[in-house]
């Protein structure tokens, strides 16, 4: 029935996962959420849901084409988090970080290449963390969208995180600047 040895011991018939629209993350204050950038690794965006669960995100943006769907791979490596995050699907993720801006959101880019820390950044308040896509990073229109770019500093000789880990870098520093 499930095609592959990869069921667990376990079938089950399930609705098409439930989308939120990209305008119902805009509306709650101080809402931290997270903006995949055509992030194509079904594993790499669920750990990046995973990660965003257990940061007490509010939400998670991808885009409807060219991106890794909520599927059961992405269920299983996120642990279940996508059960109980907001995802949205938008149709294009520079006009949605233009609405987001509008609505009151800060909106920072990872970018290796930036000489601005995290930590030298106020993720306070309503924010939006891009993320690029594996090898590639962010699209430069998408980059263009955000209020600017920061980095996470690195000392080894590995060219860059995965993505995955670079968004909970990313969104426990904004975990701690809120706790603070």
């Amino acid at each position: 029935m499930v095609g592959s040895e990869d069921h667990q011991g376990v079938v089950a018939e399930v609705d098409p996962f439930p989308y939120v629209g990209g305008q119902e993350l805009l509306i709650k204050e101080d809402a931290l959420i997270v903006v995949l950038d055509q992030i194509q690794d079904p594993r790499n965006f669920g750990a990046v849901c995973r990660s965003a669960e257990v940061a007490g995100a509010d939400g998670v943006v991808i885009p409807d084409r060219r991106a890794a769907s909520v599927t059961a791979v992405t269920c299983k490596t996120s642990a279940g988090a996508v059960e109980h995050l907001n995802i949205a699907r938008v149709r294009n993720i520079s006009d949605w970080l233009a609405e987001a801006k509008e609505a009151g959101f800060w909106v920072w880019g990872a970018d290796g290449n930036s000489k601005q820390t995290p930590w030298q950044t106020d993720l306070t308040g309503k924010t939006a963390l891009v993320m690029g896509t594996e090898g590639k990073g962010l699209r430069p229109r998408v980059a263009e969208s955000c209020d600017g770019l920061i980095t996470i500093p690195q000392r080894g000789r590995i060219e860059s995180l995965n993505v995955s880990v670079a968004a909970s870098v990313l969104l426990f520093e904004a975990v701690r600047q809120r706790d603070a």
